[in-house]
């Protein structure tokens, strides 16, 4: 049976304490047109917390809001089994048009790599 690519409630980030937390004390990075803030996920039986927000300033409508988190929630379904450890994350979509999928399949992709080389080096 092939392997189920799923975002269910388990893996959505909900928690106002966690994501408070995570834009506390956790780390980020940018790779264009997104801001990652990322942190371990430390609870026991932990599985990967995912979130993203696009600003209300530069995309008046929530239409066009709700497609870019749309598309971004998409491309990290299909793409979270890459990375190597659990992690609470959180993208925010910085760029002031409107993507096509392709790009942000491609963004997605590459901040894994990117997180999967900086967690293991620090390992």
């Amino acid at each position: 049976m092939a392997k189920q690519f799923t975002l269910g409630k388990s893996e959505r980030l909900k928690s106002k304490k966690q994501t408070d937390q995570l834009f506390s004390e956790g780390k980020k990075f940018s790779l264009v047109p997104f801001r990652i803030f990322y942190t371990t996920n430390t609870l026991e039986n932990a599985r990967n917390q995912f979130g993203v927000g696009v600003s209300n300033k530069i995309f008046k409508k929530a239409t066009d809001r709700n497609r870019i988190k749309r598309l971004v929630r998409e491309a990290w379904r299909l793409q979270q089994h890459l990375l190597q450890s659990k992690l609470i994350i959180f993208f925010i979509y910085t760029s002031k048009e409107l993507p096509e999928y392709k790009e942000v399949y491609d963004k997605v992709g590459a901040t894994i790599s990117k997180l999967n080389k900086v967690l293991l080096t620090n390992k």
